[in-house]
């Protein structure tokens, strides 16, 4: 019996006696946590709020990668709004431009840092690459409060600068191929595309050159009162256009432009336009990422060959026109603006000319409320190139030829109001896009 009480003694010596310790080693464990945890979120308080105005970036990438800053989904919120805009390279990569605009405390911290991506780098590496960037264009601003004990600046050594040797003098190539086929029991489509360009871009000139082939072919299959019948349809389209620009300086840039073209649709058989060009900029072109006013001014002479006899009883003719137009851009973090109005004429009667606007405006009118305007007018008056015999049934219903018309209107106005949390740190990947209203579907995924 006394056996049996000792073992039993032993038992909660090892087990139950040491227990109490384990427990309070664990609970001042957690309490550590917790103020670890308590002092995080403090000092995330008090990290800058950041709005991130990036049309096509990977917004939960960035969130995900830079964890340091509060994201808001407002500029008004923000003590930091990030403008990122984009332009094509000569290389066929892409320079991302990132403006850090300090608001409120910070309004005196401003920077402009720019990352260019290479054609060849994958999205992955794209993404990679200008979230590197701003996130060093972040680092002065978080700087100032206290979640900067909680960042570790590390130094990559980089190569030293040295002359570029490229063998392939800055040009740059791209070829593509493409073929699609449909088929239903009644229809039929085949299309195939082709397209080459060749571009060489220095500070100093601008060379491009362009061409695309499209033939399309479609049948349908037709029964009415016992009688069948098979509607097909063809298109074809052959493109070139080239241009050769020359800087002459921050605010003019001269040049030639060439054009090649032959359609079924414009009832052209060939048609070629060269014209020479001169441009002013009212900014710099250093500042083109952000603002731009360019005035544009083409003479170029047309020589026009046609597939069918013209409503003006013609089968080719040569011509001199003209055009100029002026094209504004902004990029603001009040919203963007770009629009553009040309019109042009021919010498031999200049009641054949052609008028112009494109607009596309993002305006932020206050917290939340967002104004959209998508706009295209055209009053079009030389549409030399119409057939005299018109276009068929297939023809019209199908698009196959170009249609008489006075105007081309296309309007596209939208409101859009944002309300709720200011804070948009969390990524959350579960089920994807599932549940979100895509607008032009007009439905649920």
């Amino acid at each position: 019996m006394k056996k049996a009480v000792w073992i039993a003694i032993l038992i909660l010596a090892m087990g139950v006696v040491p227990a109490p310790a384990v427990s309070a080693a664990q609970e001042r464990d957690d309490d550590q946590a917790k103020i670890a945890k308590l002092d995080m979120a403090e000092m995330k308080k008090l990290a800058p709020k950041v709005f991130i105005d990036f049309e096509h970036g990977d917004q939960d990438y960035i969130r995900t990668e830079i964890p340091f800053i509060n994201y808001v989904r407002d500029r008004k919120e923000a003590d930091v709004h990030v403008l990122v805009t984009t332009q094509d390279t000569g290389s066929g990569g892409t320079e991302y431009t990132m403006a850090f605009i300090g608001q409120g405390n910070y309004a005196n911290i401003n920077s402009t840092l720019i990352y260019a991506s290479q054609k060849t780098n994958t999205e992955e590496e794209v993404r990679r690459g200008y979230v590197a960037v701003m996130k060093m264009g972040l680092l002065p601003y978080a700087a100032k409060t206290p979640i900067r004990d909680m960042i570790d600046v590390s130094f990559k050594q980089k190569v030293k600068p040295t002359d570029v040797v490229d063998p392939w003098k800055f040009w740059v190539f791209s070829l593509s191929v493409g073929g699609e086929f449909n088929r239903e029991s009644q229809t039929k489509s085949d299309s195939f595309n082709l397209s080459f360009s060749a571009n060489k871009v220095t500070p100093d000139i601008k060379l491009r050159m362009g061409l695309a082939a499209v033939y399309q072919n479609d049948e349908f299959k037709y029964e009415e009162d016992g009688v069948a019948e098979t509607i097909t349809s063809t298109s074809e389209s052959l493109d070139f256009s080239g241009v050769f620009v020359k800087s002459l300086g921050e605010h003019w840039s001269a040049g030639i432009a060439l054009a090649m073209s032959s359609s079924t649709y414009s009832n052209l058989r060939f048609k070629i336009t060269p014209a020479p060009a001169i441009e002013y900029d009212l900014f710099p072109y250093s500042e083109s990422t952000r603002r731009q006013l360019r005035f544009l001014y083409k003479i170029g002479y047309e020589f026009m060959k046609y597939r069918d006899i013209t409503i003006y009883d013609k089968t080719k003719e040569s011509l001199l026109g003209q055009s100029l137009s002026a094209t504004l851009e902004i990029k603001e973090p009040w919203g963007s603006l770009s629009s553009s109005l040309e019109g042009s004429h021919y010498f031999h009667d200049f009641n054949f000319n052609r008028l112009a606007l494109f607009t596309e405006l993002s305006f932020r009118i206050f917290k939340g409320l967002d104004l959209n305007i998508d706009g295209m007018y055209e009053r079009i008056r030389d549409q030399l190139s119409l057939p005299a015999r018109g276009a068929n049934r297939e023809e019209i219903l199908l698009r196959r030829k170009e249609l008489r018309t006075d105007y081309n209107l296309f309007l596209q106005v939208s409101l859009s109001y944002t309300f709720g949390s200011i804070f948009s740190n969390v990524v959350n990947p579960r089920f994807g896009n599932l549940g979100v209203l895509h607008h032009d579907e007009g439905g649920w995924d």
